[in-house]
């Protein structure tokens, strides 16, 4: 790697003719030339003739690269597991296929997995018999790995300039993978969960493709939230609540589209849920806070600062269950209800012991503590609409 000083065209005795990159030029008295190099990273070239005295201080480039200031990276001691979990903490990677597998965020897959599952149930038609579980198993893979697959992708793609601020390391804005092998991947994750939903639909005899048409909406609200013009996570209120639909009503109206009818009351069930799911959008946009005030994204956090933040991020996620433990207590399902009021209780917990405390730092503990008594509380939400 070779670093040059900037050059000097040409100095005259009276002017300059061509200076690339002044860092300081000034004029002074007497007589002589000499070359002197600083510590400080710039070199400087004195010319002197009768009268005039001129500096060029210019800074020294690397010629082969100019690298952002911040570090490129992952922080020491990253872990394998967590690089193809795709959260933070990762080691770096240079296998191509498992940077393929960490841009997909396997670790975000589960709730829309779950989504099914509790689509399924709430359909009251599904039966544990090999057909059935081969249709929920294939639109598992159609709402994990692929289509948030896809999502998650194009998010990154999109964010790539956010994350050369906040998380320099990543994949993208390190350069680990191409712009080429990544507009690939989101075509072959985007086509592959259509092709799956269309297959669904077809298996399950629908003369309307129900699955296809929630697949297609899905994909193209993911596509809004991430990219221009739209971009919707512009917005903190409006992206992180699409977010929230996401995760947990599409996938949900996947699954009870595959078995049965999608009915009102569980279409408002599921919107009330993406309430609590905007809340869990939130607690990721605290580690982004930095970039997202530099891109001019209005984040929640960047909006109302972390404080404020972080009490609309509990509340969103607590008043929405226990709105939904009311609905199943006035519908005449009271121990629906009180099981849920009893998986609530613990996610109180856990917010005041990691997440209140600092949103940032224990982001990663509340939510593997605090979300499983979530996605629980919605299966028994999917169990008490069947009956």
């Amino acid at each position: 790697m070779t670093s040059i000083l900037n050059t000097v065209s040409s100095i005259h005795s009276s002017r300059v003719t061509s200076v690339d990159r002044v860092g300081v030029l000034s004029l002074r008295n007497p007589d002589s030339v000499e070359f002197t190099r600083r510590r400080s990273g710039f070199s400087t070239l004195i010319f002197e003739s009768p009268g005039r005295r001129f500096v060029v201080r210019a800074a020294e480039t690397d010629t082969d690269k100019v690298k952002s200031q911040a570090p490129d990276k992952a922080p020491a001691g990253g872990s394998s597991i967590n690089q193809l979990l795709g959260i933070k903490g990762a080691s770096q990677e240079t296998n191509k296929w498992k940077i393929r597998l960490q841009l997909t965020k396997p670790v975000t897959w589960p709730p829309l997995v779950w989504g099914v599952v509790c689509g399924a149930a709430a359909s009251g038609n599904f039966h544990w018999t090999p057909e059935d579980v081969a249709k929920s198993i294939l639109c598992m893979m159609m709402s994990g790995p692929c289509l948030t697959g896809y999502t998650q992708t194009i998010n990154d793609w999109y964010d790539r300039d956010i994350d050369a601020i906040n998380e320099p390391y990543r994949p993208i804005p390190s350069g680990a993978i191409s712009e080429q092998e990544v507009i690939t991947q989101v075509w072959v994750l985007l086509l592959g969960g259509l092709g799956i939903a269309g297959i669904l639909d077809v298996w399950a005899g629908h003369t309307t493709p129900t699955v296809f048409y929630l697949a297609l909406g899905g994909s193209l609200l993911s596509y809004i939230y991430s990219a221009p013009p739209l971009k919707l996570k512009q917005n903190g209120w409006v992206g992180n609540f699409a977010l929230g639909a996401s995760y947990i009503s599409l996938p949900w109206w996947a699954g009870q589209a595959l078995f049965g009818t999608l009915t009102p009351d569980v279409v408002v069930l599921t919107l009330l849920y993406s309430i609590a799911g905007l809340g869990i959008a939130i607690v990721n946009d605290f580690k982004s806070v930095e970039g997202d005030r530099a891109m001019g994204l209005q984040s929640l956090p960047v909006a109302f600062g972390t404080e404020t933040a972080k009490w609309i991020c509990v509340g969103a996620i607590d008043v929405t269950q226990l709105s939904v433990a009311g609905y199943l207590l006035a519908s005449g399902k009271p121990y629906y209800a009180l099981a849920l009021v009893a998986l609530i209780i613990p996610q109180i917990v856990f917010q005041f012991k990691y997440f209140l405390k600092d949103p940032v730092k224990y982001d990663v503990k509340y939510q593997a503590s605090a979300q499983p008594f979530l996605v629980l509380g919605i299966f028994v939400t999917a169990l008490a609409s069947q009956h």
